[in-house]
């Protein structure tokens, strides 16, 4: 029988086994997929996200790790009625109760913390859609990830170079700088208006402590943040961030663009992404790969990422669970 342990502290044991239950999953569920490295584990397993704690749980049979779950409990106002896990069981140990086993202990501790509703991402075409769906799941949005060869693409020194006129572009790497600190927190309430489907998500209030703090939670974890900006005057109009991640470091993963309504249709959005790239093929040649995802009416930034480069690599969806 199968046993499900919490984790109140991680051990260097403790990553290799969740690691290998992760890497052996994306190798049977998603072929081709790069596995995350021992450095990528430790850095999610021991840094807890903004604005929110998390619970940890490991399922064993004997010595052996079966499964592995974590819950992230938002804290934050506007976002304390929901968590949001991820939940792996290796292959050789599928159907014989661990998910399951493993969902009923993360509802079990989200209704304890007085949570209203759990989501959780499962990639197309995989088990974990039939398992949730089987479970009473509702699908309440729909992505596109996509993925840029960035070696590949197109060379972006014409869209960088184009002219915006009363815009300018700077940069920074990790937390941003003081003197734009205020008009980047205006600018992440930007994303507000995003396509988010059905999803019951909650609200986000950014301000200048929140933006430092997200900041920091990523370089905790051993990750690389890139911020490239267009600024009107000295106001930032719109940005975009890629995180690369700590061990192997060849796929980076785009995190927000946005464009502040008042500056939207004038290409700002391409703009950034343009620059960002030209930034990471200059200072980061390592990295081969962009991974991005977009709600599928979200036509806007799939044609600007199309334009890049981006190819469709496959379709994922939101699941939330009402408590």
């Amino acid at each position: 029988m199968d046993r499900v342990q919490r984790l109140h502290e991680v051990s260097d044991s403790d990553v290799a086994a969740w690691r290998d239950v992760l890497a052996a999953s994306m190798a049977h569920d998603l072929p081709g997929e790069p596995a995350p490295t021992l450095d990528h584990v430790h850095g999610d397993l021991s840094t807890v996200g903004l604005e929110s704690h998390h619970r940890l749980w490991v399922a064993k049979r004997g010595d052996e790790v079966t499964g592995v779950a974590r819950l992230r409990l938002f804290d934050g106002t506007g976002r304390s009625h929901l968590g949001q896990f991820c939940l792996d069981v290796h292959p050789d140990h599928r159907r014989r109760g661990v998910g399951t086993l493993l969902l009923e202990t993360i509802a079990e501790a989200a209704r304890e913390e007085k949570r209203r509703s759990i989501v959780v991402e499962a990639s197309s075409d995989t088990p974990g859609m039939a398992f949730l769906e089987a479970r009473g799941f509702t699908c309440v949005l729909s992505l596109s990830l996509l993925l840029l060869n960035v070696h590949d693409a197109g060379d972006p020194t014409e869209i960088v170079h184009a002219e915006h006129p009363d815009y300018r572009l700077t940069r920074w790497l990790g937390v941003v700088p003081s003197e734009f600190a205020q008009t980047f927190a205006t600018a992440k309430s930007a994303m507000g208006d995003m396509p988010t489907g059905d999803m019951d998500y909650g609200t986000t209030t950014w301000d200048t402590d929140r933006v430092r703090d997200m900041a920091e939670v990523v370089e905790k974890r051993g990750d690389t943040l890139l911020t490239v900006a267009a600024l009107h005057r000295d106001e930032i109009a719109g940005f975009t961030e890629l995180v690369i991640p700590v061990g192997d470091g060849t796929r980076a993963i785009q995190y927000d663009t946005a464009v502040v309504p008042g500056h939207r249709g004038n290409g700002l959005g391409l703009w950034v992404k343009a620059a960002m790239l030209d930034w990471l093929r200059a200072e980061w040649p390592a990295v081969g790969e962009i991974e991005t995802d977009n709600a599928e009416d979200n036509e806007h930034m799939l044609a600007v990422n199309e334009r890049l480069g981006f190819r469709p690599l496959r379709k994922t969806r939101q699941y939330q669970y009402e408590l």
